[in-house]
């Protein structure tokens, strides 16, 4: 199969000059490809180097046919038209003034003919059939953004179409405008997202690390089964590598009692003075070359079992999620955490969010709040934690809380981790706040990082040190989209860590996949009807 993009030995540093890519080679075809790797690898960045955004610092992007991008949704211009978004407006005004007779050489020389045919189609193929163009862009509901964003693309009639975490910040019916977009795609797809969902779709997974690129055939389930594999062979090769520094170092503790006991016999032999002293000058230093070279091997053999057991650790700690048993909530099963009775919320001069809705979140239960974009999640959250009051009904809040959304504001930029622990755990001393940040992998040295130098992922974590690890811990967890922005290592740790949490969870995301790992038993969908 030909390629549409191939990277020949490319390589890229950061205007930091920290180096992302090197000598990486790939190949992108007719088919979807995944694109996945921890936060900071540089996936969008290779994806601006595809496009020709971004020179290399060696190597080549070689490109055939047409590429395609969609990005991840941002907010259009001011003033911007239905036109603008989907990227036609200059070419549809040039085609006005050839029909209007005020059309110039250039006009007639870059006019794109088929343009208005191909519109029509893209905009009946994602259900925007009949739309007024000049339709302010600012009017359209998330949606239509994506349905447009979509249709885009179709107009370019592209070979191969670049995706950047197309659904990110995207409600449940949005998502699935574009999974099904790639599920009819048939050129070339290059996705970067940690959608499992989205990437249950793809053909082949391409994983970014500091190590390069390494390529699994099949889609997310077929990529996690294999890591899980990758993962119990670096357990492995730890216990392994364990065995052999054991051995190595009994070995070398054997070698030097046997020489003890071949020099202790020596010196008997000396002094008995029944050999010339030549001769036993010549057999002490006999024993002192090979004392020097048993020495020698010994300590060749402990660095090489050294060696291996400090790879085989980091390929586990690379691996590890958390994996232990958090302090107990103590929120007992009968208890009501929040209840919600017959709420209503309107913001002034608007249309009510929400009216006579009731729920109550009794004992351990974990509930999720689900619905479009615009139905009221977050102001549901707001409600939750008491920022907001109810412009009609009651809401009460029944056991200790503790929000967490995803700027993980709790955090302040300027103070290291174990600042941050022991101002919002006033009681704990330096050595209770390193040992709960150990146990959600900041350990030693990583403990004393800032919160600015904290990727979101390692951000969350911490906010989740700092509340699940306090004293009392928080019986009630309400969490506002904490997926977002995340890798799928992150999602993963997080994932861990709340299925190991007995207290209550009151989510906002709209991840399947995530509710489904942390044991959400019910849901309720907002503005369902």
């Amino acid at each position: 199969m030909s390629s549409f993009i191939t990277l020949d030995g490319l390589s890229y540093k950061t205007p930091e000059g920290r180096g992302l890519f090197d000598n990486l080679t790939l190949a992108f075809g007719a088919e979807r490809t995944g694109l996945v790797g921890r936060n900071g690898v540089g996936k969008t960045t290779l994806l601006r180097l595809m496009l020709g955004e971004l020179p290399p610092a060696s190597g080549t992007v070689s490109t055939r046919g047409r590429v395609g991008v969609l990005r991840q949704a941002l907010a259009p211009p001011e003033g911007s038209s239905l036109a603008d978004v989907l990227g036609v407006a200059e070419p549809l005004a040039r085609l006005e003034r050839i029909a209007a007779g005020r059309g110039d050489e250039t006009d007639f020389a870059e006019a794109d003919w088929s343009l208005e045919a191909r519109l029509e189609a893209a905009l009946a193929q994602v259900g925007l059939a009949g739309v007024d163009l000049a339709r302010p862009a600012a009017s359209l509901s998330g949606g239509q953004a994506t349905r447009a964003a979509l249709a885009g693309v179709l107009v370019q009639e592209p070979d191969i179409v670049l995706l950047d975490e197309p659904t990110n910040n995207l409600d449940v019916g949005a998502r699935a405008l574009v999974a099904d977009f790639l599920a009819g795609w048939k050129g070339g797809a290059v996705v970067v997202s940690h959608d499992r969902a989205l990437l249950r779709q793809m053909d082949r997974i391409v994983e970014l690390s500091g190590l390069g690129a390494k390529i699994y055939g099949g889609g997310y389930d077929l990529y996690a089964e294999r890591k899980a594999e990758e993962e119990g062979a670096a357990v492995r090769d730890l216990e392994q590598a364990e065995r052999a520094m054991a051995r190595v170092g009994r070995e070398a503790q054997a070698a030097r009692e046997k020489k003890a006991k071949r020099d202790a016999a020596g010196r008997r032999f000396a002094a008995k003075g029944s050999e010339p002293k030549i001769l036993l000058g010549a057999q002490a230093e006999r024993a002192e070359n090979s004392a020097g070279r048993e020495n020698m091997l010994a300590a060749r053999l402990r660095d090489e079992a050294a060696a291996d057991l400090a790879e085989a650790q980091k390929r586990v700690e690379r691996l590890r999620l958390l994996d232990f048993e958090l302090p107990s909530s103590r929120l007992p099963a009968g208890k009501s955490a929040l209840v919600f009775d017959e709420v209503g919320f309107a913001y002034p001069d608007a249309a009510p969010l929400f009216s006579g809705l009731s729920f109550r979140l009794t004992g351990p239960e974990r509930l999720a709040v689900t619905g479009a974009n615009g139905t009221g999640k977050s102001t549901l959250i707001r409600l939750a934690t008491g920022e907001l009051a109810p412009t009609s009904g009651r809401i009460e809040l029944g056991a200790r809380s503790a929000l967490l959304d995803q700027q993980t504001a709790m955090l302040r930029q300027d103070e290291t981790l174990i600042e941050a622990f022991q101002r919002l755990n006033p009681g704990a001393g330096a050595n209770a706040a390193y040992a709960a940040l150990a146990r959600f992998l900041f350990r030693n040295v990583a403990a004393e990082k800032t919160v600015a130098s904290l990727s979101g992922g390692e951000r969350l974590r911490a906010a989740l040190a700092c509340v699940l690890m306090a004293e009392l811990p928080p019986q009630l967890l309400i969490l506002d989209e904490p997926t977002n922005h995340l890798d799928l290592d992150s999602i993963a740790a997080i994932e861990a860590a709340l299925r190991g949490y007995d207290g209550a969870i009151l989510v906002v995301s709209h991840d399947p996949d995530f509710l489904q790992a942390i044991g959400v038993e019910r849901e309720i969908e907002l503005g369902a009807g």
